[in-house]
Formats: C-alpha cells, sequence, structure tokens
C-alpha cells in the first residue's frame, strides 16, 4: 500500500511525503510514489500510534471480554499499544495470568495489549520478578504501600534485569479515609480529603532508592506540583527518573466533583484550581515525561452511588486522540511533535521500546488522524461528555 496526500507527523516535525508499506514495514518515503495499491489520505495526518501505560480493565477484572473490549476502544481513540496496571482481579503475579494475557495481547484490528508485572503478591511476598520479566512482562510495578526492605529488593532485581520500575506514589495511612483531594471543596462537600503530601513524601522516598540504585523509574500518574519539581531535580542530578501525568490533571480540577460528581473521583484525585494550573505549566516547560488517560472504566453499579462509596476512576480511552488534540495541540498548548514525544516516544522507551518515529524499516503502526472532522461525546462515564472534539480516526 502507498499512502498518498497525507501530512505524515512524527516526533521529528511535520511533512507532505507519500508513505509505502509492505507487509507490516515502512519501505519506503518520498513524493510521487508510483504502484498498483494507493490510498488517498485528503490531507489527513499520518501519525505513529499511540501507547499508553496507565490503563485498567473495566471494574478491574480480568477475562477475555473486558481484554477484548478494552483492545476495541484502544483503537478507536488512535492508541494501538496498551500497558495494562497489573494489580488486577486476578492480578498479574504469576504465569498463569501472563500467559492468559498473551493468548489474548493481539488482534487483526483492535491495541496490542502488554502488561506489567506486581512486583508482589496477594500474600505481600516478591514476585517471581525475574522469570515474569523473561517470559514477556514488560516491567515491574509497585505501590509506595511496602516497607523499605522489599523495596529494596524489587530495586535490586530492576538493577539485575535492566528496566524501568513503575511507581504508584501512595500512602495509605494519610489517604485511607480520602476520597478527594484535600481543600476547601471537599470540606464544603463534607468529604474525605487526601493531602498532596501522601504522594510528596513517597516521591522523595523513591527518588533516592533510583539514586543509590541507578536504576530508572517512572511515577505514575503524578498529581502534585511538588512532586514535579522534585522530579525535575533529580533528573538535573542524573538520576534516571521519570514523570507521568494524566490529561485530566492537566485540564480539571477538584471543582469537577462538585454536587458530588463521582465521574469525577479518581486515583489521584483531581488536584485544587492552583496545583492545576501549576501541572499544566510543568507541562509547557518540559518538566513531564509521559501523558495518560488514566482509563478505568467502572459499572454504573460501581459509579452510580454515594460519592463515598463509588469507585475511583472514569472512561477516556475511546476519545484519546481527539481530546489530546482537542485540547492541547489545536489550543495551541503543544505541537504534534511534542504531543507524540509525551504519548509514544517516551512512554515506549520506558518500556523498552522504540516508537515514535514515521521511517524507512521501523513497524508500520499507523494511524490516520482527520483534523477537518468533529463529533460529540455520548458516554455518561466520561469527565467531557457532550464537549465537542476536533479530529477523528480514518481507516485505511
Amino acid at each position: 500500500m502507498i499512502i498518498t496526500n497525507a501530512i505524515v507527523c512524527d516526533v521529528n516535525g511535520e511533512r507532505k511525503v507519500d508513505v509505502k508499506i509492505e507487509e507490516g514495514v515502512v519501505v519506503e518515503i518520498g513524493s510521487n510514489l508510483q504502484g498498483d495499491n494507493l490510498f488517498d489520505a485528503q490531507g489527513a495526518h499520518l501519525l505513529p500510534g499511540l501507547i499508553d501505560l496507565n490503563v485498567r480493565l473495566k471494574d478491574d477484572q480480568l477475562n477475555a471480554k473486558s481484554v477484548e473490549n478494552l483492545r476495541d476502544d484502544a483503537s478507536k481513540g488512535g492508541i494501538t499499544q496498551i500497558v495494562l496496571n497489573p494489580d488486577m482481579s486476578p492480578a498479574m503475579d504469576n504465569e498463569i495470568v501472563l500467559e492468559f494475557l498473551q493468548h489474548h495481547q493481539y488482534s487483526d484490528n483492535g491495541a496490542q495489549i502488554d502488561t506489567m508485572l506486581n512486583a508482589t503478591n496477594e500474600s505481600g511476598a516478591l514476585s517471581n520478578i525475574a522469570i515474569l520479566l523473561k517470559k514477556g512482562a514488560l516491567a515491574p510495578h509497585m505501590s509506595t504501600n511496602l516497607d523499605n526492605n522489599l523495596v529494596m529488593r524489587i530495586f535490586e532485581y530492576a538493577k539485575m534485569m535492566d528496566v524501568t520500575v513503575l511507581v504508584q506514589a501512595e500512602d495509605s495511612s494519610l489517604s485511607q479515609s480520602g476520597v478527594m483531594a484535600e481543600g476547601a471543596v471537599a470540606t464544603r462537600l463534607g468529604l474525605g480529603g487526601i493531602p498532596a503530601l501522601a504522594e510528596v513524601t513517597q516521591v522523595a522516598r523513591l527518588i533516592e532508592f533510583a539514586r543509590q540504585y541507578d536504576v530508572k523509574v517512572l511515577f505514575k500518574s503524578i498529581a502534585a506540583p511538588r512532586s514535579i519539581e522534585m522530579i525535575t531535580e533529580a533528573k538535573g542530578e542524573g538520576v534516571k527518573v521519570r514523570c507521568e501525568v494524566s490529561l485530566h490533571h492537566l485540564l480539571l480540577n477538584d471543582t469537577q466533583c462538585e454536587d458530588f460528581n463521582t465521574r469525577a473521583k479518581l486515583s489521584p484525585p483531581l488536584a485544587i484550581a492552583k496545583d492545576q494550573e501549576l501541572l499544566l505549566s510543568a507541562l509547557g516547560s518540559g518538566q513531564i515525561d509521559v501523558l495518560t488517560v488514566l482509563h478505568h472504566p467502572n459499572s454504573l453499579v460501581n459509579k452510580e452511588v454515594a460519592f463515598f462509596d463509588a469507585a475511583f476512576g472514569s472512561e477516556a480511552i475511546e476519545d484519546a486522540l481527539s481530546l489530546y488534540y482537542t485540547k492541547l495541540v489545536k489550543s495551541g498548548t503543544l505541537s504534534w511533535s511534542e504531543l507524540l514525544k509525551f504519548c509514544v516516544k517516551n512512554p515506549a522507551s520506558t518500556v523498552g521500546l522504540d516508537r515514535g518515529e514515521i521511517k524507512v524499516g521501523m513497524g508500520a503502526d499507523l494511524i490516520l488522524f482527520d483534523t477537518t472532522k468533529s463529533y460529540s461525546i455520548e458516554n455518561t462515564q466520561s469527565l467531557y461528555n457532550q464537549e465537542v472534539l476536533n479530529g477523528i480516526l480514518r481507516r485505511f
């Protein structure tokens, strides 16, 4: 196939060229390419497929249907590769679960499903980290609700296997009674608040482990500006740390929880307005490395209840690329190449993959995005329900 009349865009910028694909690989890029199978892109953007490292299954339940639905939903949003969070039911902490996921890893049309591994099992002991990594899990995942001896041993494995540790910075002793960010809105609603300190103290702690062991760390879904400051300072000192932030935390704040709106009950919680502005500023200044839509779908029975009892999470993956384009690229916050760095190149390199460029010899994991079209979100479990978004995917 030869894709013509496309705006080819990757982390290196934009250019108007034709792209020839054979057997899933880009074999030629140039002007006025000739061949039998021509596809006219009609000015649409040809992009590398997005990668998201922070995706969950519906109700955190692992079964064939939930995996297939997630794969299909992701492909609708321009995401071609997902790395699942492993703390689901059953948890991804053993070879049986890994084999099940690998059986459902690929499909003809949907996104590729990969997974992290839970560094600890249900009993609190270490999982078989080295074996699971050798068998295809991409990286170990851990919560900071572990004692230092366990963290030390996890980092030793990461050092030995040369992989990134994906860290959820949280402190259950400070957050266990909270359901949203600590602040005026939580007080007015009479809801328990989660202080930013629950994240910040654990980021500081894990930075020192990363420094000591010279191990790569991605701090997942960071919500506190102070955490980003510390991560940025550590980078400047040569510590191999990266920072992931969700699109929701850049665009929205705790006022979304007004009227006890359970769609806005997220983990980590949406920050107060002042901190949300600082997060968006951090994106513009290059302090954030990876973006996620923090997709965590739930059945209505788990969301249409009292705010305190509602499950954490909202849906966004079906609208991912249109959300990124409308909210960040069209608004002028990011260029296309910057967005692809945050949503393709950096997440890929975090788990040892090479993505983000469209060049000869690279796999044709590509999507076609038409920015001239628009649509309205019709999803009551989305934080952006009824909003009009720009851009739709085109099949080729």
